[in-house]
């Protein structure tokens, strides 16, 4: 009963954790949007926008959270969210740099080389996926991510708060993502390298002992 309850809940469509990626996947736009609108010349304008973005990508990304803890916790898993979860979080990220390089307040190559590091990344875990093999994310990654969800709302809001400047911060950190986007890719492909050789020797060895 608990198998058929599990396979259930794989195939199920509607419950938190896919709302809250739905969610996330409707904020995109409107980010998008009040980034396109910080364009305006009226500083206090310009300003009010970039805060809005900031505060929606802040929440997209608490989403981001919870809808996975959530699945944790209550065991549901779904195929659905499985397959949308991932995109969300690329349409998120990958959108805001987009914007902010609009709006020249990252450098090119950063978004460059950001963009290419997930295209790479997320072929590189198909290709693991189709072999079976789970490569866990190695901690430089973890880093990366956390970093690059600091910097791009500070870079959006892009503003001297007092004697804190947004814009230097939000900088040195998108900055350090990038370095460390490109040492946890590696150390992920080194992994990965090392696991897939093992796995294709074993799967010839018991080839030719059958």
């Amino acid at each position: 009963m608990n198998n058929n309850q599990d396979h259930s809940h794989y195939w199920q469509l509607d419950n938190l954790p896919n709302r809250l990626t739905l969610l996330r996947l409707l904020l995109v736009p409107i980010l998008v949007i009040l980034l396109i609108l910080c364009r305006y010349e009226i500083p206090s304008e310009r300003h009010l926008y970039g805060t809005l973005a900031a505060i929606l990508f802040i929440i997209a990304s608490i989403t981001d959270f919870f809808d996975g803890y959530i699945a944790r916790k209550r065991k549901i898993v779904t195929m659905f969210g499985s397959f949308l979860d991932p995109i969300a979080d690329k349409f998120l990220v990958v959108s805001s740099l987009i914007m902010l390089l609009s709006l020249r307040r990252i450098p090119d190559w950063i978004v460059i080389l950001l963009v290419l590091r997930e295209m790479y990344m997320t072929s590189l875990r198909l290709f693991a996926m189709s072999e079976n093999i789970v490569i866990p994310v190695n901690d430089w990654g973890k880093w990366k991510t956390a970093l690059q969800m600091i910097a791009i709302p500070m870079l959006m809001i892009y503003q001297k708060w007092w004697i804190f400047d947004w814009r230097i911060v939000g900088t040195f950190a998108i900055y350090i993502a990038s370095i460390l986007s490109v040492a946890s890719s590696l150390i992920y492909s080194v992994k990965l390298i090392n696991t897939l050789r093992h796995h294709f020797r074993e799967k010839f060895m018991s080839k030719n002992k059958s």
